[in-house]
């Protein structure tokens, strides 16, 4: 399955859950893509201690534009 993901906020716990799922969906075989739009591209800003937003977008393997 092809799976797109549009990621517009800077909201950390938003972005985490989004690239959480992005990630399970990877693992399950399938063509994932993230685009970063918006308030979205301030990515590496809003990751914090609980909602590590890095981390799940250092797993990612999919495609990934910003």
């Amino acid at each position: 399955m092809n799976i797109l993901f549009i990621i517009s906020t800077d909201d950390a716990e938003t972005a985490y859950n989004a690239m959480r799922l992005a990630n399970v969906a990877v693992k399950k075989d399938d063509d994932v893509s993230v685009f970063m739009l918006g308030k979205g591209v301030l990515f590496e800003q809003i990751s914090n201690e609980e909602f590590n937003v890095m981390e799940q977008i250092d797993q990612f393997e999919g495609d990934f534009y910003v």
